[in-house]
């Protein structure tokens, strides 16, 4: 059995996806550092809230973790197959079914209500985080694009999933009032 630790961490470095090393302070590890963050936050908000589909999101961001892990000219030989089409069509579903319950948003809202929905508005924003982080290589690796897609639309999953969580609980959204 092989041991968790490599002691090359050690020295600063770790290694990508294919077995390329980077110094730990390679801008990449903070993009997927990111992603990890959000699935992270994700298990807690499953803790506090057990819907299906996080999960499933879970499952996809550790693949998204693991293409930008991957070096651009490695990316065929491990994740070709990857289709994010089906994923980001689920998204919207899931999207549209919970806005049709929802009352029309005049106003900006103010994160907070109840502990779960807290915790999607903190989903929310680690989602747009990792969606900047994401925008920064786009130029350089058009892999990341549908990557870039994915996290945008989460990102809107989990707002319209906060305000979903306001009516199942029957708490009252507290809105910005514009001064």
């Amino acid at each position: 059995m092989s041991k968790i630790y490599t002691k090359t961490g050690d020295t600063g470095k770790t290694s990508l996806v294919g077995g390329k090393g980077v110094h730990k302070s390679d801008p990449i590890l903070d993009v997927y550092g990111t992603c990890d963050e959000l699935n992270a936050h994700i298990g807690v908000l499953i803790a506090e809230e057990n819907l299906l589909f996080l999960t499933e999101i879970q499952e996809y961001l550790f693949t998204m973790g693991g293409i930008l892990a991957t070096p651009k000219e490695k990316y065929d030989l491990y994740w070709k197959t990857v289709s994010w089409d089906p994923f980001l069509l689920k998204i919207e579903k899931e999207i549209d079914e919970m806005e049709s319950m929802l009352p029309p948003l005049c106003n900006f809202l103010l994160p907070q209500g109840a502990r779960a929905i807290s915790l999607v508005h903190i989903c929310r924003t680690y989602c747009r985080k990792l969606e900047r982080k994401i925008a920064q290589f786009c130029p350089q690796n058009e892999t990341f694009l549908p990557l870039l897609q994915i996290a945008n639309r989460l990102s809107d999953y989990f707002f319209i999933l906060a305000r979903f969580l306001h009516v199942k609980f029957q708490i009252y959204e507290k809105h910005l009032k514009m001064r």
